[in-house]
C-alpha cells in the first residue's frame, strides 16, 4: 500500500521531466495531470486507430485532401481532450481505489490537489470542446461520437465485475477505428467493423502488460484484471491477441481497399500490419511480468507500434 503523497508531488508514473511538471504554471498542474498530460501515451493510443481509419478512407477514396487533413486534426486534438475528460472521469469514479494502491496514490484527487467537484467541473470543459471540434464533421460521425460517451462512462467500473475489462477498453479507445472512416467519407463501410475488433485485440495485449504493474495491489483491493486471470501464462496469451490483431487488421485493409485502390498501395498498407505484428512480437519477447519497470516501457513503446500501420497507410496515400 501507499503512503500518503504529498499535495504538490507529482504522479508516480509520469513521464520524468515531462513538460507539465517544468513549464505549466502551477495552479493548471493538477488539471493536467488529470488529464494525463504528463502522459502523453494514451492520447496516442486513443488516436491511432482514428487515424489508421481515416488514412484508410484516404486511400480507398482516391488519395490526399483538404478534408483528410482536417479530419487527421481534428481526431488529434479531440483525442486530446476527450482522453482527459475520459481519465478524469476515471480518477473521479476510482479516487477510493486510487488512493490505496501505489502507483495511483499521487493522483490529483487522492493526494488532495484537487476536490471531485473541481475535476467534474475540468471533465465538463474539455467534454464541450471536443464537442466543438465533433461537430464539423458529418451528421453520421457526429452521432457515432456521441454514442461513444457510453463506453466512456461504463469503463471505470467494469474492473469491479468482470476480469475482462482491458475489452471494456477496447471497446471505448478503439471507437475511432468507426469514426474515422465516417468523418472522411459521410459514410460506412463494413470493414470497419474487422479494423475496430482488431484494434481491441491490439489494446488486450497492450493493456494487459500495462495491469502487471499493479496486480499485488488488485489482488488486495479486489479489483479485476487480465493479468490477474492470465497469470504465470500471460505470454502465451498474448500471442493469441497478436494474431488476432493482425488478422483482422490485414482482412480490414483487404476488403476496404480491394477493388477501390491500386496493388501497390494494398501492399504497401498491408505491409504496415505486418511490421506493427514484428513489434507487437519484440514486445513479447522483451515482457518480463515481473518487473514493472519493464511493463511500463513496453507499454508506452505501443505509440509506436501503432504509428507504423499509420505512416505505411500515409505512403500508401501517395502511390
Amino acid at each position: 500500500m501507499a503512503d500518503a503523497p504529498e499535495s504538490t508531488g507529482t504522479v508516480s508514473d509520469a513521464v520524468r521531466g515531462n513538460w507539465v511538471d517544468r513549464l505549466a504554471p502551477p495552479w493548471s498542474r493538477p488539471y493536467l495531470r488529470l488529464s494525463r498530460a504528463d502522459r502523453p501515451i494514451g492520447t496516442w493510443l486513443l488516436l491511432l486507430p482514428c487515424w489508421w481509419s481515416a488514412l484508410l478512407a484516404g486511400v480507398a477514396t482516391g488519395g490526399p485532401s483538404w478534408w483528410l487533413a482536417w479530419v487527421m486534426a481534428g481526431c488529434g486534438i479531440g483525442a486530446w481532450l476527450m482522453r482527459g475528460a475520459g481519465c478524469t472521469w476515471n480518477d473521479i469514479t476510482d479516487r477510493n481505489f486510487d488512493g490505496r494502491v501505489a502507483r495511483t496514490a499521487s493522483r490529483p484527487i487522492p493526494s488532495g490537489q484537487v476536490s471531485v467537484t473541481q475535476a467534474a467541473a475540468w471533465m465538463c470543459l474539455q467534454a464541450v470542446l471536443a464537442l466543438g471540434i465533433l461537430l464539423t464533421f458529418p451528421p453520421l460521425a457526429i452521432a457515432m461520437g456521441i454514442g461513444s460517451l457510453a463506453l466512456v462512462c461504463i469503463y471505470p467500473f467494469a474492473k469491479r465485475f468482470t476480469w475482462w475489462p482491458q475489452i471494456f477498453l477496447g471497446l471505448a479507445f478503439n471507437w475511432g477505428a468507426l469514426l474515422g472512416w465516417v468523418a472522411v467519407t459521410g459514410s460506412f463501410h463494413p470493414a470497419l467493423l474487422l479494423l475496430y475488433l482488431g484494434g481491441i485485440c491490439w489494446t488486450i495485449f497492450y493493456d494487459t502488460i500495462y495491469a502487471h504493474q499493479d496486480k499485488e495491489d488488485d489482488a488486495l483491493i479486489g479489483v479485476k484484471s487480465t493479468a490477474r486471470l492470465f497469470g504465470a501464462n500471460t505470454a502465451r496469451y498474448l500471442q493469441y491477441f497478436i494474431i488476432g490483431t493482425l488478422t483482422l487488421l490485414a482482412v480490414a485493409v483487404i476488403w476496404a481497399l480491394v477493388p477501390q485502390t491500386n496493388i501497390l498501395a494494398l501492399v504497401v498498407a498491408i505491409c504496415g500490419v505486418w511490421a506493427m505484428g514484428w513489434h507487437m512480437a519484440w514486445q513479447l519477447r522483451q515482457l518480463d511480468i515481473d518487473d514493472g519497470d519493464t511493463c511500463l516501457r513496453l507499454f508506452r513503446s505501443n505509440r509506436d507500434a501503432g504509428l507504423i500501420p499509420g505512416l505505411f497507410l500515409a505512403v500508401a496515400l501517395l502511390v
